[in-house]
């Protein structure tokens, strides 16, 4: 029969993965091949040009970052793992054997058409898939692409702390009070925290870090213990003194490293033992290499708790922006392989509070995918491909899951989707899988019947539906089961970032993010959010691809607002150019968005245009993000300047200023280490961003006397211009304006002072303009060749005219659309003003 709930849930994991069904009310785990509960997420291609997934493409690795010791070339490698981390960006992974690259989202695919292959009795058609809370919108649809690639149909995207808090939930006898789910999987970190209410879970706030996991961990052992150890052993300088080289050392170490970590969650001690010819290649004067090492709980805890503490900072950081504490929690549910550690455990224990060991850590994501699989319908273009139009089809509206012990189900007969021939009379039985409770036969028609059923507590109820005819014989009709799960209920997903958009700001002129409004950080999903009263910098000509406006879609941290643009995840920009527009759109015309992110968190923007009356449509598509080495170094270097700036102004927290100065020290070695991985330099750019933040704010407490300065300099220089070139009616607001020079000094509010600083300079332009026109024209003319003309003839024959005009006697009138026609010739980026395409607000 075909079924009508999706019931199938991926746990699709940067080292493991997992799929789980719905059978008899039960979300279960579904062997692999090897008949364990999870497979490693990893593809190997043999020389055949055969795909392998899972434990003997993990083998293949290991075999191939050893061999690599070998030449020290790593280009030859067929095996890959870890690619959930690239997923949305431009890195590819190089196949000698296939002869091309592959991409994140076609590794994953991979990983996904061998899981569903598990499934022996029928075809998956529609799935769940859970990714991380932190997950992006590029990673969110780039696992929408791989899922597309294996061949799914209906795809549903689930977080993944609400996934285990829902498997968790319905197996814990804890039905209320606040619950902190503590994710820390082989790539991710993800914190959730849930307030409970009678078995009803709501997610009210979610903090993580994507570049946070078991593969920190596995590294920090090979870099706190593994190459100590070879440095002290044997003569490596010339090795760590190449980036290639160390870097394929690092990975050919870390397979050392991961199985330490594994057996130092369940032993006191563990041996890292390696026979002479196991790794190939040799030091600096021909040594083979060994390892001999005896690794503790001391040694293992003094590698892995830096890493940790990061995970236990961000859950802490998170329970105080809602005013709780550790002792306010009543479940701390562990989730990912990494928090069997007792380092870990022991952390959690002394800085938050006791976890709770009940659940798999390893499983408990892809049973709650599977469980929340169970309450969502499958999609109606799936339906209609799978149904049997012989039986008599029903549409059973039962709530998929409650905390009630009651429960009203809608039944009707939807006669237009059934072919064949349906009695006068139909009657409905509905019984309960364990067979002590029955409604007894109820007429139900193409109106609809309710049916009141009792409900198991604490379990998912299985209900059989069966049809009669008037005489009592039975009639095939679909479908014939529905499922109940009581005990526990789950609210929405929340959105895990504030979505906004890049906008010039009315009062300071600067770059800004600004949140739209109603899709706040924790705001739950489907959401719809908008933003009104937006104004365009310059006029949209109809039919020219020239002009346009941006509108810049951003993802924004926890107190994102107001924070410059760049320092938030780029989604995409929606470009509405003249081409779209039926007609002209003037200078400072009303833009309204509406933008929509539905269940799965799709996004869509719709851009209003009240003058036009016209209104245009956009779907966020995927992009893929790319980080330049050089330009990642010179951010490094521009933030460590900053510092030595706040420095020389005296600023008062020397404790900030010594913290982020540590922070900038361990990014530039992780930098260092990671110049040429796609996934490290993200890693990098998400922390760098953290602490450009961090410097903002320092400079904030440094900005008032700079802006009381400048805002003097620029108001002495109106005076003295209107004293020359003013009348009565300037002479006026000069005088206005300096009263409230002398009222914002007072306060010191630097809103307003920006606000005013803006109004000064722009009175000094229109006093001044004739000067500036000049002097523009007489810049362009004198230094011509280091332009970048569009039509070099005409730009010259204007600086000519205006030359001519300079000579005479100018006047504005004049000059100034002149000017403009000459700055209509400069490619934008070189254009004197700021950026005109995006909106005000």
């Amino acid at each position: 029969m075909a079924r009508t709930k999706i019931d199938y849930g991926i746990d699709l994991g940067t080292t493991n993965s997992a799929i789980s069904r719905m059978e008899s009310g039960e979300a279960t785990i579904k062997k692999t091949d090897t008949l364990k509960d999870t497979m490693p997420s990893s593809v190997f291609i043999n020389k055949k040009k055969a795909i392998q997934v899972g434990d003997s493409a993990y083998n293949a690795l290991k075999r191939d970052k050893l061999k690599a010791m070998k030449t020290w070339n790593d280009s030859d490698s067929n095996a890959y793992i870890e690619f959930k981390r690239t997923m949305g960006s431009d890195k590819t992974y190089s196949s000698s054997n296939l002869g091309k690259g592959l991409t994140s989202e076609e590794l994953s695919a991979e990983v996904l058409k061998t899981l569903k292959s598990f499934i022996k009795d029928e075809n998956v058609n529609s799935i769940v898939i859970t990714v991380p809370a932190a997950f992006k919108n590029n990673q969110k649809e780039a696992t929408r692409e791989a899922a597309k690639l294996a061949g799914f149909n209906h795809i549903e995207l689930l977080q993944e702390p609400v996934a285990a808090s829902m498997a968790y939930g319905l197996d814990s006898n804890k039905k209320d009070g606040f619950w902190l789910v503590f994710d820390f999987g082989g790539g991710t970190f993800d914190a959730a925290l849930l307030k409970v209410e009678e078995g009803i879970m709501k997610v009210i706030d979610t903090e993580g870090d994507n570049y946070l996991g078991g593969k920190n961990l596995d590294f920090a052992i090979v870099d706190e213990i593994i190459l100590p150890y070879i440095q002290e052993n044997f003569t490596i300088d010339t090795i760590l003194a190449n980036d290639s080289k160390k870097q394929i050392l690092r990975n050919a170490m870390k397979f050392y490293a991961e199985e330490t970590k594994i057996k130092l969650s369940f032993n006191d001690t563990h041996n890292i033992l390696s026979d002479l010819g196991d790794i190939p290649g040799e030091d600096d004067e021909g040594e083979e290499f060994e390892l001999d090492i005896t690794v503790t709980q001391t040694d293992i805890e003094r590698a892995l708790s830096p890493v940790f503490q990061k995970a236990i900072d961000v859950s802490k950081s998170l329970l105080e922006r809602n005013n709780l504490k550790g002792s306010s929690l009543d479940s701390l549910i562990l989730v990912g392989g990494p928090t069997f550690s007792p380092v870990l455990r022991k952390m959690l224990e002394g800085q938050i509070c006791k976890p709770d060991t009940s659940a798999d850590p390893m499983t408990v994501v892809s049973k709650g995918a599977a469980l929340y699989a169970s309450t969502v319908n499958v999609s109606d273009e799936v339906r209609e491909q799978t149904r049997d139009r012989t039986k008599i089809q029903l549409e059973i509206a039962n709530e998929s899951s409650t905390v009630e012990t009651e429960e009203f189900v809608p039944i009707k007969i939807l006669a237009d989707k059934t072919e064949g021939k349906i009695p006068e009379k139909v009657f409905a039985e509905v019984t309960r899988g364990d067979k002590a409770w029955s409604s007894g036969k109820i007429e139900i028609n193409t109106i609809g019947e309710v049916i009141e059923i009792q409900l198991n507590e604490g379990k998912t109820n299985i209900f059989d539906v069966v049809l009669y005819d008037d005489k009592g014989d039975i009639l095939e009709s679909e479908p014939t089961n529905f499922s109940v799960i009581q005990g526990s209920k789950i609210g929405s997903a929340t959105l895990a970032y504030n979505v906004g958009i890049e906008i010039k700001s009315k009062s300071t002129g600067k770059i800004i993010f600004t949140t739209v409004k109603n899709l706040e950080k924790n705001q739950s999903i489907p959401a719809i959010g908008t933003r009104n009263g937006l104004k365009t910098q310059k006029q949209i000509r109809p039919g020219m691809d020239s002009d346009f406006i941006k509108i810049p879609v951003y993802e924004g941290e926890h107190n994102a607002e107001g924070t410059r643009a760049i320092y938030n995840e780029h989604v995409t920009d929606i470009i509405i150019s003249g081409a779209d527009l039926p007609s002209l759109l003037p200078e400072n015309s009303d833009v309204d968005l509406t933008v929509n992110i539905d269940r799965s968190e799709q996004i869509t923007v719709t851009a209003y245009f009240p003058y036009l009356d016209f209104t245009y449509d956009a779907t966020v598509e995927r992009t893929v993000s790319s980080i330049e080495t050089s330009w990642l170094a010179n951010e490094i270097r521009k933030a460590k300047g900053s510092i030595a700036e706040l420095k020389q102004d005296g600023n008062s927290d020397d404790a900030k200023l010594q913290k982020i100065e540590s922070e900038l020290e361990q990014l530039e070695k992780s930098f260092e280490n990671n110049k040429n991985d796609v996934d490290g330099k993200q890693e990098v750019l998400t922390n760098l961003r953290k602490s450009l933040k961090t410097i903002d704010e320092l400079n904030e407490t440094t900005e008032w006397p700079k802006l009381e300065e400048e805002l003097k300099e620029e108001f002495y220089r109106l005076e003295k211009a209107n004293d020359e070139l003013g009348n009565e009616k300037t002479s006026e607001v000069v005088n206005q304006l300096r009263l409230q020079l002398d009222e914002v000094i007072k306060v010191k509010d630097v809103k307003l002072a920006n606000i005013l600083l803006e109004e000064t300079r722009s009175l000094f332009v229109h006093l001044t303009l004739i000067y500036q026109l000049i002097g523009f024209i007489g810049r362009h003319n004198d230094n011509f060749e280091s332009y970048n003309w569009t039509d070099r003839d005409r730009a010259k024959a204007l600086l000519n005219k205006g030359q001519q005009i300079i000579g005479e006697n100018p006047d504005v009138d004049e000059l100034h659309p002149l000017v403009v026609s000459i700055i209509d010739l400069l490619p934008r980026n070189e254009r004197p003003s700021g950026d005109d395409t995006v909106l005000v607000g």
